[in-house]
């Protein structure tokens, strides 16, 4: 049961629903149907499971020969379909006969994806779980990319323990998704609202504005475009010169995620952590939203049920041996697990990682992820099985049971991998900034350049000097997709503090090295960023199709030796086995070293901080606080 591809439209991809859960925690997102009401009513009509593999079309649809006889139906946004050139409905079963041709038109009426399933479903193999097409990954559905000409298609064949339901009757009309281009968008405040990150006025605005969506969105985030906010905060501190900045936090699918001045609704593609502040999230039933908002489209937030309590749902006060604790509200399926001050403390990563083991051994029925950040734990669970009250039930329960802060003590490896410092590819994506972003930044044209300046260093040499001379220890996974890994230095005295792009690089070589806050990363594929770059080293995923291909572990200890750009290109055309070694990390003796080093410790701080200040200064004279980008 074969289908020809003799035109694939526009961005076609397969899908699937829910998508790839339980590795977010790794930076691979759940990918699906962007409108997955669309979706999932398209295939209750035929028969088949609602999460049933079918075609997901961006702005035009597919002409599609069928070599055996199925039923199709069509769902989603405006489109004219067409069977065997004549006009056929949308929203309900179509028998189509063997050799007949499917082909959809042009999306120009009200919404932005349409949807065909197929009864039965596509077959096409999981990957990581899934049949979802995640195209910047380059895995799932065809090969991990949209759909091209000639490609062939299969239509499963139902297994005999697990027959299909009967064939239904036109999607009512009341079930269908209400599109237009004045859209009403329900949110849940949180996790980090106001006061602390956005002033009461900034979250007023908020829910006054009529947002326009921005042309440059995608399955990774719709991009908004309206007032900038007035902000809580000078700046983000250690995690970076902008206010919106924040130490990298796990995101939920639907976040309105503030990069810089800039709120982007964040997709089923989009990243799993990262560092900025959300003050609100789209709950699970209206995030099917987000396929359907065309550029030039208006977009009103309202509070759901009129709640305003800024996603706070619990607090919790600490103690000698154990941190504050924060649980905050991020959508209606994830409870954000916050320990201490809004600082980089490696007492508090451990602290998360001790209570994801604890709620992993717990297993409880419902939950999906876990996901850990720098300082936060997200719980992302299944809100029809398991409930908010008992997800922070649990929490309490469990925390109260980890052992004192000075007590914790973690496996680690330390991994040599090679870098290339300054890499040309990095300086190619600044050059591409420079001419189709932003010509003015402070941190061109040469990122090195700027880490010394706020950094108050002497020279770029001494920047290298830190780099090579550091061991980062790995926080998290994910921060840019894929494996990458978001760490800082164990001492210290190598902790290079950076603010990130504003706004940020449009593109972004795969494995580029950056500093972001006090964060190193490694960029895990191409792809937008914002961390300032120092190079560019090996892959940190393996694309041969291993069970687990992330290369690095959370609590690694990240070594770095010089290569050249050259003997990078000879390393990367291979698989690469890096030296690795196993130790442990004792947070009571990384206390004594710090207490012994104290005092060259705050030399750097101070000089830092005044570099950091001075920097700030500068950009508050040139009006880089007051411009609206």
């Amino acid at each position: 049961m074969t289908i020809r591809v003799l035109d694939p439209g526009t961005q076609t991809t397969v899908q699937d629903w829910p998508g790839r859960l339980g590795l977010w925690h790794v930076g691979v997102p759940p990918s699906g149907p962007m409108d997955d009401r669309s979706f999932r009513l398209g295939n209750r009509a035929l028969g088949n499971p609602e999460g049933t593999p079918g075609l997901e079309c961006v702005m035009s649809g597919p002409r599609l020969r069928l070599d055996t006889a199925t039923t199709v139906c069509v769902t989603g946004a405006e489109v004219s379909v067409w069977v065997d050139g004549a006009p056929a409905p949308m929203w309900e079963p179509l028998v189509l006969e063997a050799g007949s041709e499917l082909e959809l038109g042009r999306l120009d009426g009200r919404g932005m994806r349409a949807y065909v399933l197929f009864r039965g479903g596509l077959a096409f193999p999981r990957v990581l779980g899934s049949a979802a097409t995640f195209t910047l990954g380059g895995f799932g559905g065809r090969a991990g990319r949209a759909l091209k000409a000639r490609d062939i298609l299969s239509v499963a064949v139902p297994a005999p323990d697990a027959p299909l339901g009967p064939v239904g009757g036109p999607v009512p009309a009341a079930s269908r998704p209400a599109l237009g281009s004045e859209w009403d968008v329900e949110v849940l405040e949180g996790p980090h609202a106001a006061p602390e990150f956005f002033t009461r006025e900034d979250i007023e605005t908020f829910y006054a504005t009529a947002w326009e969506v921005h042309f440059n969105s995608a399955r990774t985030g719709v991009r908004l475009i309206g007032p900038r906010p007035q902000w809580a905060r000078e700046d983000g501190g250690e995690a970076g010169l902008h206010p919106s900045n924040i130490h990298d936090t796990p995101y939920s699918v639907g976040a309105v995620d503030f990069t810089g001045d800039t709120p982007i609704l964040l997709g089923p593609d989009g990243p799993s952590l990262g560092g900025f502040v959300c003050p609100a999230t789209l709950p699970t039933d209206e995030r099917w939203k987000l396929g359907q908002l065309r550029p030039g489209d208006r977009v009103r937030f309202r509070p759901r049920g009129g709640l305003r309590d800024d996603g706070i749902l619990a607090r919790m006060e600490g103690s000698q041996e154990r941190p504050a604790m924060t649980l905050r509200r991020s959508g209606d399926d994830n409870v954000l697990v916050e320990f201490g001050e809004m600082e980089l403390d490696f007492g508090l990563r451990m602290r998360v990682g001790a209570l994801a083991e604890r709620v992993a051994a717990e297993a409880p029925d419902g939950v999906i992820d876990l996901t850990p950040g720098i300082r936060s734990l997200q719980i992302h669970f299944d809100p029809t099985r398991l409930s908010t009250a008992r997800v922070l039930n649990l929490v309490r329960s469990l925390e109260s049971e980890l052992p004192a802060s000075d007590e914790l003590v973690v496996d680690s490896r330390v991994v040599h991998l090679p870098l290339s410092w300054d890499d040309p590819s990095t300086r190619l994506a600044i050059e591409r900034y420079m001419t189709g972003v932003r010509p003015d930044a402070p941190w061109c044209p040469w990122n090195i350049e700027f880490i010394r300046r706020i950094n108050g260093l002497d020279s770029v040499e001494a920047v290298r000097e830190i780099v090579f001379g550091a061991a980062y220890l790995v926080l998290g996974l994910g921060d840019v997709y894929l494996g990458a890994p978001v760490a800082t230095p164990i001492d210290p005295r190598h902790r290079l503090v950076t603010t990130k792009y504003n706004p940020a690089r449009t593109w972004t070589p795969e494995n580029a090295v950056g500093i972001g806050g006090a964060y190193l990363c490694i960029y895990g594929m191409e792809g937008p960023g914002g961390y300032q770059f120092v190079g560019r080293t090996v892959p940190v995923w393996d694309r041969s199709g291993r069970d687990e291909p992330w290369l690095l572990r959370n609590f690694d200890q990240i070594r770095w030796y010089p290569v050249s750009a050259e003997e990078l290109i000879e390393l990367r055309a291979r698989p690469f086995v890096p030296e690795v070694s196993t130790t442990r990390f004792a947070l009571a003796e990384h206390r004594a070293f710090c207490a012994r080093e104290a005092e060259s410790i705050a030399a750097f701080g101070a000089t830092q901080r005044e570099a950091f200040a001075a920097e700030r200064s500068a950009w508050a004279a040139a009006g880089e606080f007051e411009v609206q980008r």
